[in-house]
């Protein structure tokens, strides 16, 4: 097994396949963690600009494999095939002393268990969802990685029951939002009015969620601002497209003289300064959480798409805070029930109950006391012990 030292003999060579923005954050930090412990290791694959930068050999750029929605993966499936083919082929012939596979479970799951056939110890880092639908993954995952590292404690419950080799490794948003400036020293930076309420509104980051909840979040805002006139709101918004289609919804929802101001980014930032926050669900959830803020979630999809998902989760729960905590910490309000009657009373509601509030950002502190655990760090100590004498 590896020390911490870096080991005598060969350089050491870790593949690794990241296939999205996220997963080149957590593999670039991954890689900077492992070269504390061994300095001179060579690191390939495919990866982003962030591993790039940290000194990743980059044989595929991950955009190519940074492709969403049904159709897209259609129209680009046998170039991503044909990239899986070739890089398969010069992994048999590089061999490397183990292969990291960051999510991306649709093409890396292929990809591992055909390299751990071939003697490569593998390892997967991030769980697919299994906990909410499509258990019967499990299978799959155990032929094809040698061990599992997973951001949540319950996921390595599902694995070790299942007979997987599975680390919990912490996840990476707790160790980064603890740096996050909160509620009056965040207000202070956005130059909010001390006084007044702040609702952080979190719509979506893509096209196809906008689509669906720009008029539900501003109609609800405009029920808050109804009953609290000096409520003030804030939109954070990633991309200039999405930003576009939020203001052409204010328009139509006679809307623009609302006290809201969106943002270009910086959801963490509205999120640190709001007293709740409407979230639709997903990772913003987590965020939110884990900066303790209450939260009211929300989604709503094609109904052709929600129809085709009855019955195959197995969880009441939809936001991560409430999957964690096992219960219903804050409300959910899904498809049919995500009405602005129902949002802007359940927001309304908590930002009357200061004590509820405070009850709620405490359950959320200890959620994130369990999940910082130095993600990085522990995920290379897991790793390490993989590698051949």
């Amino acid at each position: 097994m590896a020390s911490s030292a870096e080991p005598a003999g060969r350089p050491r060579t870790i593949a690794i396949v990241a296939g999205e923005a996220s997963g080149d954050l957590l593999g670039s930090q991954l890689i900077l963690a492992l070269r504390e412990h061994l300095p001179a290791l060579n690191v390939v694959g495919i990866g982003g600009p962030r591993m790039e930068a940290a000194g990743m050999d980059v044989w595929f750029p991950l955009e190519k494999l940074a492709v969403r929605g049904y159709f897209e993966v259609l129209k680009h499936y046998l170039e991503i095939v044909g990239i899986r083919r070739k890089l398969r082929r010069r992994l048999l012939k590089t061999r490397p002393d183990v292969f990291i596979g960051i999510d991306a479970p649709d093409f890396n799951l292929d990809l591992e268990r055909g390299l751990k056939a071939r003697g490569i110890p593998t390892v997967h880092y991030v769980s697919p969802a299994i906990w909410m639908w499509r258990r019967e993954r499990l299978g799959k995952i155990k032929r094809a990685v040698s061990r599992m590292l997973t951001l949540f404690p319950f996921e390595a419950d599902i694995y070790r029951d299942a007979g997987v080799d599975v680390a919990f490794v912490g996840h990476p948003l707790a160790d980064m939002l603890d740096q996050i400036p909160r509620d009056d020293a965040a207000r202070d930076q956005l130059r909010l009015p001390p006084a007044s309420p702040v609702v952080a509104l979190l719509p979506g980051s893509r096209q196809s969620e906008l689509k669906y909840m720009a008029d539900l979040f501003i109609r609800t805002a405009k029920l808050i601002h109804a009953r609290l006139p000096h409520a003030v709101f804030l939109v954070p918004l990633t991309t200039r497209e999405t930003r576009v289609m939020f203001e052409t919804a204010l328009y139509h929802n006679d809307a623009e003289e609302l006290p809201l101001t969106i943002m270009f980014g910086h959801a963490q930032d509205a999120m640190a300064a709001a007293d709740v926050v409407l979230v639709a669900s997903g990772t913003a959830t987590l965020e939110a959480a884990l900066l303790c803020k209450p939260m009211v979630i929300t989604y709503k999809m094609p109904p052709a798409t929600y129809w085709l998902l009855q019955g195959k989760g197995y969880l009441p729960y939809y936001g991560l805070p409430n999957i964690l905590a096992r219960e219903f910490v804050v409300p959910e309000f899904i498809q049919d029930d995500a009405t602005p009657q129902n949002l802007s009373q359940a927001l309304l509601n908590l930002l009357a109950d200061v004590a509820t509030r405070d009850r709620i950002a405490a359950r959320f502190a200890a959620m994130s006391a369990s999940l910082h655990r130095g993600a990085a760090r522990q995920a290379a100590l897991a790793v390490l012990p993989m590698l051949p004498d």
